[in-house]
């Protein structure tokens, strides 16, 4: 399983949300090139960067940012927020990110999102699909998570065919943040559904046991902030955890 350590940006500095919410940011570490080199001695071969600014705005603020982290080569790129057009996903690539992550269109415009995934190959984008849930039934959150879809997750996955999708990561906006825990019902469910899919887990992970219970399940990758900037347990540790 891959270890994705996030780099979520917010005016140019690390920072972390709570449940999502944008007023809810704590200030982690206001160097994210530094951040990144540690990272990457550590022992990560990927890392995820996330432009909070352009995901909460609806617009590319930060790429210039993910450009230099991702200039440094020190480790493989997967990054979003704020992407919103083919151009945005042109730009990030020829920028040196390995993967684009895709979250809002990849709900409200599918077919455009479906096209580039012919253009550009299935292994350089994410589809993020950031879950809240309505009456126990998980539905994306859009725009930063400010907003519901209205159709449930399932129907959003069946718009994109077996064959034509790779990467999806998959949140829990409620554990977001939270170090609560990962949500292994919904992580299972989906590999239940999709088991043909790279699924990358997100939101809540707070231990090497969420890690490896992810793993167990045959999640592909786990997204981990908090719980790293926080000192539960290292890049180094968490590497050891599910390779073992």
């Amino acid at each position: 399983m891959i270890l994705y350590p996030a780099i979520d940006l917010k005016d140019g500095a690390c920072v972390r949300l709570m449940h999502g919410r944008f007023d809810q940011a704590t200030l982690y570490d206001p160097d994210p090139a530094a951040r990144l080199a540690a990272f990457a001695a550590e022992g990560a071969a990927w890392v995820h960067v996330v432009d909070l600014d352009g995901a909460e705005a609806g617009r590319a603020l930060q790429h210039g940012l993910i450009g230099e982290l991702a200039a440094s080569g020190a480790v493989h790129i997967q990054s979003g927020g704020g992407v919103r057009s083919e151009g945005d996903v042109e730009r990030l690539l020829e920028a040196g990110v390995d993967r684009v992550v895709v979250g809002s269109l990849a709900v409200t415009k599918s077919d455009e999102v479906l096209a580039w995934l012919d253009r550009f190959g299935a292994e350089r984008l994410t589809l993020a699909l950031d879950v809240k849930y309505e009456d126990g039934v998980p539905v994306p959150a859009l725009k930063g998570w400010t907003q519901s879809a209205g159709v449930d997750l399932w129907g959003v996955l069946d718009r994109y065919p077996s064959g034509v999708l790779t990467h999806v990561l998959m949140t829990d906006v409620g554990r977001d943040g939270a170090l609560t825990g990962s949500n292994l019902d919904l992580l299972g469910q989906a590999r239940a559904r999709r088991p043909e899919l790279k699924i990358q887990a997100s939101g809540g992970v707070a231990t090497l046991d969420d890690l490896t219970a992810a793993r167990d399940l045959g999640c592909d990758g786990a997204i981990v902030g908090r719980a790293i900037y926080e000192g539960r347990f290292t890049v180094a540790e968490a590497l050891a955890a599910v390779a073992s």
